[in-house]
């Protein structure tokens, strides 16, 4: 497996790595047995969450035995506060059993008012100092969904890693985030590289990525074989083909008018409705238990029944994406998932 520099980190991690959200969907047993089958593939860079069920467990489970040395964890925690932080980090230090995390990072910093949280006064961040210093920490990092925000991130010059979303539709990424991270020589993961699930051509997924050398892609893998066909992918060479180019932007065209972007400029909503995670669920379905999907988005798709079609939204999208339309679609939708659990 090819491995790369992780930017100023000096970690030296697999070109792909392991994206730990699809393992709560699997048993226990077949968890660990899949991260442990990654391992042995060549795979060194595994990514979770804290809140990512028994992600943390199985992972774990499966370092038992091997160099801890020999393979990079990097998970999150989602509070704020200093305190809520480090109760986080020794909780995931007792899960992954581990004494020590590669990259901690402040999970899903995409909005302005969870920012000037983590950065300020008893913030998260002040936590990720005092984790560094004890050893607990080697690097800080953190998520988000909202390049706007991660721009303001990287900018603090406080991270040695961001991680953002990135495939050949959410590609926004590439116009400013991308290029400030490279200039402080930051660690670059590309979340949703399969677009959460939606995009269905694993090859043009990773094909297009391999145009970019210094991130690494982070594919939420549930069955081995997935892996192996990116891993596989991953290995050729060479820029993309005039038929690739033209499968993508037949994509493009098909998705341009259906796919959010979670730029968010269509916010505030007058109704409350958090607009870019109800045409969000159906990714957020497809890769959770669904006990956890109905708890995490299930209130979004109430809120949803709200909108008035004013079409406030409509004018603020810089994609011309009919919102009202789409909400009411996918409201239906999630009537259908709640009923069969499947959605399609």
């Amino acid at each position: 497996m090819e491995k790369i520099r992780f930017g100023r980190t000096g970690l030296v991690v697999s070109k792909i790595a392991f994206g730990g959200i699809p393992i709560q969907r699997l048993s226990r047993a077949d968890g660990i047995k899949l991260v442990r089958e990654a391992l042995d593939e060549g795979v060194n860079f595994i990514d979770t969450a804290h809140g990512y069920g028994q992600s943390e467990e199985c992972i774990g489970e499966a370092l038992i035995g091997r160099s801890r040395k020999e393979v990079i964890l990097a998970t999150k925690s989602p509070a704020l506060d200093k305190v809520g932080f480090l109760a986080n980090l020794e909780e995931s230090l007792r899960r992954l059993k581990t004494d020590y995390i590669d990259i901690f990072q402040h999970h899903n910093i995409s909005e302005k008012e969870k920012m000037e949280k983590v950065i300020g006064p008893d913030g998260a961040f002040e936590g990720m100092v005092q984790a560094i210093r004890q050893g607990k920490v080697r690097f800080p990092g953190f998520t988000s969904h909202i390049l706007s925000v991660a721009a303001e991130m990287i900018k603090t010059d406080r991270f040695d890693t961001v991680q953002i979303p990135l495939n050949f539709i959410d590609h926004q990424a590439l116009d400013e985030v991308i290029p400030l991270a490279r200039e402080r020589q930051m660690g670059m993961i590309a979340m949703k590289p399969l677009g959460g699930g939606l995009l269905d051509s694993a090859r043009l997924c990773f094909r297009y990525l391999s145009q970019f050398p210094d991130l690494v892609p982070d594919p939420g893998i549930e069955r081995i074989e997935e892996l192996r066909e990116i891993l596989a992918v991953a290995k050729e060479k060479g820029p993309l083909t005039q038929q690739e180019n033209k499968e993508i932007e037949e994509y493009r065209r098909l998705l341009g008018k259906t796919w959010c972007h979670r730029c968010d400029y269509c916010q505030p909503c007058p109704e409350g409705i958090p607009i870019s995670m109800v045409l969000a669920a159906k990714s957020f379905a497809r890769r959770m238990p669904f006990e956890a999907a109905v708890r995490f988005v299930g209130d979004s798709l109430k809120k949803a029944e709200n909108c008035t079609e004013c079409r406030t939204c409509v004018e603020r999208c810089p994609y011309g994406l009919d919102i009202p339309v789409l909400l009411k679609e996918r409201r239906a939708s999630w009537e259908v998932f709640l009923q069969d659990r499947v959605w399609n």
